[in-house]
């Protein structure tokens, strides 16, 4: 592994910590090196506040004084800081700013400290950003290297780069079966009785996963027959917005409203007849399947046919089996 990349795994170890907070903005790490010592290092922390790369720059204050005194004056202080980022190498997980909205160019502040050079592991989608970030630093005299870690560097904000490339929001199909492929009994009413196949303990991560995203859809005969609440009770975080679809066949339109409202990512939890018509027009990105121990019977509705030409995952926990699958990429 070189030093590039290892550095840039720290940004986005960073980037992991604002994965409640920083939304509908995309994680972001940056880290800060001088002649082979980090001496910075920031997060996208809240959507709203300071990026990464200004947090990072923020953290070398911490520095400057570390090494100069607690009675370093502030213009000692900025000399320390300024002097440093001239010699030193910023690593950021994405495309730094360029444009003004809640905050300043990001960009333009790197180019102003002039920093030596600038290592991002990918390009940042946003129309308004898209290489002029990258270009920014060039016109400064910055060495720019793009693409360090690049497959993670996008793995880690796939819902903002699926809304912005794609015009929708990422979907997350999820349901829970039983040990014979069953995914709900066949009810009329609210007061017959339901299949419950998560436990108290595998609720908690279906909850935690709800807290990860921005809604929760379910069609008109889930919300009918169950009342599900679609919060995250059982963890800690912000309950999703509850969409309820009324047919089927208005998914394409649904999600072009979710998407003009700003949704970047919505995890759908309905029936079998919800969940066919993402999967038969190809809306979806990921899916996850939770297996029981017990069957349902005759009395069992089928669960959805998975699909075959996709990436797959399995793994543990608490009893239940569990499966995820991605579409391949080209």
């Amino acid at each position: 592994m070189t030093n590039d990349e290892i550095y840039m795994r720290r940004c986005i170890q960073l980037a992991m910590n604002g994965k409640k907070n920083a939304q509908p903005n995309p994680m972001v790490g940056a880290v800060i090196v001088h002649q082979g010592r980090i001496i910075g290092e920031g997060y996208h922390v809240c959507c709203g506040q300071g990026h990464a790369e200004v947090n990072a720059v923020k953290s070398l204050r911490r520095t400057a004084l570390s090494e100069l005194g607690a009675g370093a004056t502030e213009m000692q202080i900025q000399e320390w800081v300024y002097s440093h980022c001239r010699e030193a190498e910023i690593y950021v997980s994405l495309e730094p700013c360029a444009h003004f909205g809640k905050t300043p160019p990001c960009a333009d502040m790197l180019a102003l400290l002039q920093f030596k050079r600038c290592v991002i592991g990918c390009k940042d989608p946003f129309a308004k950003v898209s290489g002029r970030g990258i270009q920014k630093l060039k016109d400064a005299g910055i060495e720019v290297v793009v693409g360090v870690l690049e497959k993670k560097c996008l793995e880690l904000n796939h819902t903002f780069f699926t809304f912005h490339a794609k015009h929708r929001p990422y979907v997350f199909l999820k349901w829970a079966q039983s040990a014979d492929g069953c995914m709900a009994l066949k009810r009329e009413k609210p007061e017959d009785a339901a299949l419950q196949v998560s436990t108290p303990h595998t609720q908690m991560l279906i909850h935690k996963e709800r807290s990860e995203y921005q809604a929760i859809l379910v069609g008109k005969n889930t919300a009918y027959l169950d009342n599900p609440s679609l919060t995250v009770r059982a963890w800690v975080g912000n309950n999703p917005l509850k969409v309820v679809a009324e047919t089927h066949k208005e998914i394409p339109h649904l999600l072009d409203e979710l998407y003009q409202k700003g949704i970047q990512s919505l995890m759908v939890e309905g029936g079998r007849k919800l969940l066919d018509s993402f999967l038969e027009s190809g809306l979806w990105d990921e899916i996850q399947v939770e297996i029981g121990t017990e069957n349902a019977g005759e009395n069992g509705i089928a669960a959805p046919q998975l699909p075959h030409d996709c990436v797959q995952e399995e793994f543990e926990l608490f009893g239940h089996h569990f499966l995820r699958l991605f579409p391949k990429r080209i």
